[in-house]
């Protein structure tokens, strides 16, 4: 193991290819961490990586299909050879389906719970024990403001992001006598490539239910997540974070 590596925490952020996970990605490298990116496509991971390195940080590329269980153990198994322990995980690969429940498909249901939801439990399974025995760990699951409200049109996704929320008060609970937190950030409408595709008149509905009255920006999301990660939030487990302008109060 590299000796520069092996005195750094050691991140592993899912769907960090763009969006959302990159800008975490990139918050946790800025504060000192080793960040392994992983998403599901080898270019938009390494991309994210490569962007992390030119920077003066250090980071890696992981490309694992997050839908199948199997790959991610297999991940984890090399993760764990390689630096014995990932001291934080950041969930927060997924994907959208929507569709109304009579027109949704089985397998739009199925896809989207097992990579937004089934994804969080092998991670946290395979990662969580080596940071329980080192007595030190941070768990952050990416969910959305729709698992606590629900949104017409995304039972699939709401219900992925509302189990991922129950998901995260029950680790909580199991890893905290080990020092180890598990805590939520449930995103409202954040700018990324995914909301840029939204209609005029859907972004104008939207923004009529943000009191702040504007979307948020991905370093929103980003700074509340590598604060959460850090040292200064020994104290706080359980929680989920509603960064949403407003919405849900």
């Amino acid at each position: 193991m590299n000796e520069e590596i092996d005195k750094k925490k050691v991140a592993v952020v899912t769907g960090a290819g763009r969006g959302i996970g990159r800008g975490i990605a990139e918050a946790l490298a800025r504060d000192g961490l080793h960040v392994v990116c992983v998403s599901k496509s080898e270019s938009s991971c390494g991309a994210a990586a490569d962007s992390i390195n030119e920077s003066g940080g250090q980071a890696e590329a992981l490309a694992v299909d997050v839908s199948s269980g199997e790959q991610i153990r297999q991940a984890c198994e090399q993760l764990l050879e390689k630096y014995e322990c990932v001291d934080v995980l950041v969930n927060n690969a997924g994907i959208t389906r929507d569709n109304l429940l009579f027109r949704m498909e089985e397998n739009d249901w199925s896809d989207v719970v097992n990579t937004n939801l089934g994804s969080c439990f092998h991670w946290i399974k395979a990662l969580g024990r080596p940071m329980t025995r080192k007595r030190w760990g941070r768990i952050v699951n990416v969910a959305s403001v729709v698992g606590l409200t629900g949104n017409a049109g995304q039972a699939n996704y709401s219900a992925a992001k509302a189990g991922m929320i129950g998901l995260t008060k029950s680790l909580a609970r199991e890893f905290a006598a080990r020092s180890v937190t598990v805590n939520a950030i449930a995103p409202g409408f954040i700018d990324t490539d995914m909301t840029s595709e939204l209609d005029e008149r859907v972004k104008e509905g939207a923004l009529a239910t943000i009191p702040l009255k504007r979307f948020g920006q991905v370093s929103d999301i980003a700074e509340m997540a590598a604060f959460i990660c850090s040292d200064k939030a020994s104290y706080i487990t359980g929680q989920v974070f509603t960064v949403d302008g407003g919405m849900v109060m």
